[in-house]
């Protein structure tokens, strides 16, 4: 299984930056300009990309108020799923204007599709990519129909098991996707960091074989940074303009500056990885000569024994290595020295080696 990875020619994968995606979602608030606005923040911020939801409150769920459809306790106590969905869903109508107005900027634009109209949709839009909420992960029909445009594909994995994972991306492979990722995430709004188990990174990327990132619920950009460590070459996290906007994902969501801190901030976490070095490094070039070195303490004539009072091991380093104290002690100078000079092999009646 192949680990190759890419969106719309942009290579992702542990040996690139990580690729950031900015998610809408609900945070338009019903409002067309506010969704406009927020592709635009999320391209001066440095996103790779802006990522929408497709869906209706009737192609996700059913008009139903009983027990079962009913939400207790959380962000969105008191509403139904109907009443949610139809509040939060981005409207069909909108998606050629956001599009196209994301592609005059220049940021990548994709969505998660909740049934199979939707992927029609996106696929007349001609949409670079497709993601599997971690609510659909388990939806393998949905998996399959999204793989058969041959677009590469995100499975979100929250509240997945190793076991329904491996099954979404056998589903995925069996539609015909080729290119295919998948993210850790909890499934919660917001998740408190402890709950991440970051270490379940490497894990994945081992177990399944695949490009491997983070969808992220936290508050803030901590947990996502040190994601880039564990090997997440993507990170997705919601946006807004404002955290305190009222609508149903604002207040768990980056803002602009915070968006803008996570796409510097991630790419210097990825940026310091590096690679295994044990060597000096360029900016240590200039320092080395402040290293700890022997140096003579006080004035010697030639031919006269070095005694401990004699040298010390001090900075500069323009003398000898203080591993070579024990060999210097009870060596004689061949010429005079004066105190303040380093002692080198030069000086030295028997070499030190």
């Amino acid at each position: 299984m192949s680990s190759k990875f890419s969106i719309s020619g942009r290579e992702i994968g542990r040996d690139f930056p990580p690729y950031i995606i900015a998610e809408l979602s609900a945070n338009h608030n019903g409002k067309l300009d506010t969704a406009l606005r927020i592709i635009e923040a999320a391209k001066k911020a440095g996103a790779d990309a802006i990522k929408l939801q497709t869906y209706t409150a009737d192609t996700i769920t059913l008009n139903c108020d009983s027990e079962e459809f009913q939400i207790h306790g959380g962000l969105w106590d008191g509403k139904t799923l109907y009443q949610l969905y139809q509040e939060a869903h981005m409207p069909w109508e909108w998606h050629q204007t956001l599009f196209a107005h994301a592609r005059k900027l220049g940021i990548t634009i994709f969505s998660s599709p909740f049934d199979n109209t939707a992927v029609d949709l996106l696929e007349g839009l001609n949409a670079p990519a497709y993601k599997i909420a971690s609510f659909e992960a388990v939806d393998l029909p949905l998996i399959k129909y999204a793989a058969s445009t041959g677009k590469p594909m995100i499975i979100s994995t929250g509240m997945a098991d190793a076991e329904e994972i491996q099954e979404a991306i056998d589903a995925a492979r069996e539609g015909g996707c080729k290119d295919l990722a998948i993210l850790h995430c909890v499934s919660g709004y917001p998740a408190p960091a402890e709950d991440y188990n970051l270490r379940t990174i490497p894990d994945m990327m081992q177990r399944f074989g695949l490009a491997t990132g983070l969808s992220d619920h936290t508050l803030d950009n901590t947990t996502a940074i040190a994601s880039v460590v564990l090997g997440a070459s993507i990170i997705e996290k919601h946006f807004t303009l404002d955290r305190n906007g009222g609508g149903p994902d604002d207040c768990f969501s980056l803002e602009p500056a915070e968006l803008a801190a996570l796409c510097r901030d991630s790419k210097t976490a990825w940026a310091a990885l590096g690679r295994v070095d044990y060597g000096r490094k360029s900016s240590e070039q200039g320092n080395v000569k402040f290293r700890r070195s022997l140096y003579f303490v006080k004035d010697l004539q030639a031919g006269e024994r070095i005694t401990p009072d004699a040298v010390r091991s001090v900075r500069p380093g323009f003398g000898m290595a203080p591993k070579y104290y024990g060999k210097v002690i009870g060596n004689f100078v061949l010429r005079a020295v004066a105190a303040g000079s380093p002692v080198t092999v030069d000086l030295l009646a028997e070499r030190c080696s």
